[in-house]
């Protein structure tokens, strides 16, 4: 039998057509002698029907036989059903068969996703990854991801850029996480690396004279686990020559919309909304803000310095936010947040309840009339209201109330998984200190060109150098990174120099890309989406595991390959490796 359609092709105009199925068996049913299967491929499904009036007892005893998840090819004449199932796309018709072979047995699987998703936890999931891929969500997820990868492709060489593909073996360079280390047996004692990103060769590209380049490029991070992280992902990876970062804002904002229209069906408004990071931190207490809700955080550190309320005089940065019509939060509602703002670093939270325009409880007794006429007219609520306090450093102030903000966003049903808000946050502080190092390191990457009117101030006054930086944000999650890179040698030597690395190190990891700037290298910028972080979002997905086919679990093991695992000895003597087990 040689297939003729698809399990989620025939409609009420194939009617009486002499067709051939092929698929598995998703489910079984014998109605006193009459057999029902509903049939399945990726595409959909259909169903089948055995009539022991119509068909020999070889086919029924046959079609008997099979049960959830068997492989078989039907031949049948399609129908047009009395009652229509409306919860199928091929629910108008069935397929009356007149004959079966069955091309595979199945044992029992260890779930089943009769319901569209496996019922099952995640690690027995990947564990049988082949058989969770057959589920019709991550179906669906798989064929979300292939078209937002075509309409990438699509779009992108559209505008004239070039897909190249750069080394996955590469030189080993400080990039912010631990690199993937692998042994060359040639070069005993030596080791390549897996790219944190191809940062380094798509600026040498620019070099090259190649001045429109993209990669749908696999990158590889040992970091610890995560949602939205696995150790090895996938970044739409995008770099121009020649252009600014106005360039790659609307590049950038053209990609999402054909993106989102072709793969979705769905119109993204552009231009994107731009809010410096400065602006960000002030007003929603995080760098990747979700603007599908307001809550915005408020200041009142200045009318708080005469406060009677030691907390908020003393304090380096007072803020408050509040959420409207929720005044009737009971105490152990409120002993939640205090706990989730203990967690984020708080010593405490200080509350109070607006009701009807008066406050209760919580600090109330502490707030002058002043200060109470002051926070009603900056938090722009109808009357009612709970309100939180944040008192301490800025920095603890911010983490606090940005994380309260996003957890009342979506506990308190303010945000629509259905709603897409796209934004930039720009202009990126160039260093960010680490006080357990007791040093500055770059914020973004170290390639990133500061602001002009700031490269003087990288030595003596680091703090306050802002960048040439830009995060694309999408409700609430970072999807890319990008900036106008440094092109000029005397600039990348000085920050690298900021960044404490010595003669030696700067020449040992980037000498090489030194000396292609000193052959003309042009101004250039780019960007990277995460492509799987942009898919999560896409599909409300809790986990960039869900979106992609088979990834690593929470404990960045492989339950399906049981990866990573222990080599021989030959192979470890081969590489002159020796292990040293804890």
């Amino acid at each position: 039998m040689k297939r003729t359609h698809n399990c989620g092709e025939l409609r009420k105009n194939d009617e009486n057509k002499n067709v051939t199925l092929s698929g598995w068996v998703h489910k079984y049913r014998n109605l006193g002698g009459l057999l029902f299967f509903d049939l399945r491929d990726r595409y959909g499904i259909t169903q089948v029907i055995f009539d022991p009036a119509k068909v020999s007892q070889d086919i029924i005893e046959l079609a008997s036989k099979c049960r959830n998840e068997f492989v078989v090819s039907i031949d049948g004449v399609v129908k047009v059903k009395p009652d229509a199932n409306r919860n199928l796309a091929t629910g108008e018709i069935e397929i009356d068969a007149n004959n079966i072979k069955i091309e595979n047995e199945s044992i029992t699987p260890p779930f089943n996703f009769l319901k569209g998703r496996s019922d099952a936890k995640e690690e027995l999931r990947l564990e049988y990854r082949y058989l969770d891929l057959r589920s019709e969500v991550m179906t669906r997820n798989l064929i979300l991801r292939h078209k937002v990868t075509m309409a990438t492709r699509n779009f992108l060489s559209e505008k004239g850029f070039l897909e190249i593909e750069t080394p996955t073996f590469t030189k080993s360079t400080p990039e912010g996480a631990r690199d993937y280390l692998v042994p060359a047996r040639l070069f005993p004692g030596s080791f390549y690396a897996l790219p944190q990103s191809p940062q380094i060769f798509k600026q040498l590209l620019m070099v090259s004279g190649m001045d429109k380049y993209f990669q749908i490029a696999r990158c590889y991070r040992d970091e610890d686990a995560r949602g939205d992280r696995q150790p090895e992902f996938t970044q739409i990876d995008i770099e121009a020559s020649f252009v600014d970062e106005n360039y790659i804002f609307s590049l950038t904002e053209g990609l999402m919309h054909q993106i989102f229209s072709e793969s979705m069906g769905i119109e993204i408004p552009v231009p994107f909304e731009r809010i410096p990071y400065s602006v960000s931190m002030e007003e929603y207490g995080v760098d990747k803000p979700d603007l599908r809700f307001g809550l915005k955080l408020k200041n009142i550190t200045d009318i708080t310095r005469n406060s009677e309320f030691g907390v908020f005089k003393n304090a380096e940065c007072v803020k408050f936010i509040a959420v409207e019509g929720k005044e009737d939060l009971s105490r152990k509602q409120i002993g939640k947040y205090e706990d989730y703002a203990k967690h984020l670093g708080a010593k405490g939270l200080a509350f109070v309840k607006l009701v009807d325009g008066k406050f209760e409880a919580g600090i109330e007794k502490f707030l002058t009339d002043d200060d109470k006429r002051t926070i009603i007219e900056l938090a722009e609520v109808n009357g009612n209201a709970m309100i939180f306090f944040g008192a301490d450093r800025t920095s603890t102030v911010n983490k606090v109330l940005g994380g309260l903000r996003n957890r009342f966003g979506n506990e308190l049903g303010l945000t629509d998984p259905k709603d897409f808000k796209f934004c930039w946050v720009t202009d990126f502080p160039m260093f960010e200190y680490n006080e357990e190092a007791d040093r500055w390191d770059a914020m973004h990457h170290m390639f990133t060109m500061p602001k002009e009117e700031d490269i003087d101030k990288i030595e003596n006054d680091p703090g306050n150098v802002l960048s040439k930086s830009y995060d694309l944000v999408l409700n609430g999650v970072e999807l890319a990174s990008g900036s106008v890179r440094i092109h000029d040698r005397d600039i990348q030597e000085k920050i690298f120099k900021r960044l404490d690395l010595t003669n030696e190190e700067i020449e040992d990891k980037f000498g090489f890309m030194l000396k292609a700037f000193k052959y003309g290298a042009p101004p250039h910028a780019g960007i990277a989406p995460g492509l799987d972080r942009l898919l999560q979002v896409m599909t409300g997905e809790e986990t960039i595991r869900e979106v992609i086919a088979f990834p690593k679990a929470k404990s960045l093991n492989c339950p399906l390959t049981k990866a990573p695992s222990e080599v021989s000895q030959d192979q470890l003597d081969e590489l002159n490796i020796s292990v040293k087990k804890k």
